[in-house]
């Protein structure tokens, strides 16, 4: 009987040891291929409250909605973007996100080395099997910014703020002064790029030189830059300011006539999902009034414009959302 039960009691710790053995490593094997893990690379400070807080929310979306593991840096220069691509490929991320068109070229480079990456990019059109690119509709809130603007403007001068001349912020600067002109033919725009997304104090000193000209209208897309233009518009009198990118119209409610919003985090939750589900297929994705990703966001706190140009804003959206407005009305 004796010898019976240390048998029993040998087999039974032998068959537990192995149930411990059999399952503990396929269990460490089952959580490494279920970890879903994302970076984003921005060309400024997240602290900006414009296009890079914008991509930062949606990657804290993206961590608390899909269970992601997150990681972020900043990056200033086009060896980093190449440099910071190519680490997180080698460390298997499994989507990497540049954010700007500025980082097309560093993914199409970086890529083809790290297939189950998926690298995407906001903005450009550079695409590849492994490779995607968001393109935000941001000229068409953009002509709706122009008709407030043209509509409350004294002077007839606006004025338009970059930080550098990319494609997508020339094209939006160029529907914001066709949605002027379109309500005052006569309207004048400053242009300008201040060759920093970052520099507040370069910011404040162009919009003081717009404003010293005659503009009473600024529209700044900018970045941390930008903060430097509202800065400099509350300090002055009888002028507006235009936010961009995010919903800026809390920075200083009582000169901003509204904010041409691009809904980035949901853009990049709707990516996130794909990738994670398996299913997302590398292109460029359009994202525009009618998916309400882009669109002009009035200040609620004033009521400036007129009740018909509100109705005008309101159907010009309706014929986006639709599809019926025609692209080359969005060229000055």
């Amino acid at each position: 009987m004796v010898m019976r039960r240390i048998v029993r009691t040998v087999i039974f710790i032998h068959s537990a040891l192995l149930g411990v053995m059999a399952c503990g490593r396929p269990q460490s094997e089952v959580d490494e291929s279920q970890r879903f893990r994302v970076a984003l690379l921005t060309p400024g400070p997240i602290s900006d409250k414009s296009w890079n807080a914008s991509a930062y929310e949606g990657l804290l979306r993206i961590r608390d909605s899909l269970g992601a593991e997150i990681s972020h840096i900043q990056t200033k220069t086009p060896a980093e973007f190449e440099e910071n691509f190519r680490q997180y490929g080698a460390q298997a991320y499994d989507l990497v996100i540049g954010h700007g068109f500025e980082f097309q070229d560093a993914a199409q480079r970086v890529g083809p080395e790290f297939p189950k990456t998926i690298y995407v990019t906001t903005g450009g059109t550079g695409t590849g099997p492994n490779i995607a690119a968001l393109s935000f509709a941001f000229d068409e809130p953009s002509f709706l910014a122009g008709i407030a603007a043209g509509s409350v403007s004294k002077s007839g001068v606006l004025g338009v703020i970059g930080g550098t001349e990319l494609p997508p912020v020339k094209s939006s600067f160029e529907a914001f002064t066709a949605g002027a002109r379109s309500v005052n033919p006569g309207t004048r725009v400053l242009t300008a790029y201040i060759g920093s997304w970052d520099d507040a104090g370069a910011g404040k000193e162009q919009a003081l030189a717009h404003l010293s000209r005659g503009a009473d209208v600024l529209f700044q897309n900018a970045d941390a830059a930008g903060l430097g233009v509202i800065q400099a518009v509350r300090e002055a009198k009888g002028a507006w300011v235009v936010g961009s990118n995010a919903d800026q119209n809390g920075v200083a409610p009582s000169v901003t006539l509204g904010s041409v919003v691009i809904d980035i985090p949901h853009a990049l939750l709707l990516v996130g999902r794909d990738v994670k589900a398996g299913t997302f297929k590398p292109r460029i994705l359009r994202f525009d009034s009618a998916s309400d990703v882009a669109r002009w966001v009035p200040n609620p706190a004033i009521s400036t414009l007129p009740p018909a140009r509100v109705a005008l804003i309101d159907s010009t959206r309706r014929l986006m959302i639709a599809g019926q407005f025609p692209a080359k009305r969005l060229k000055p």
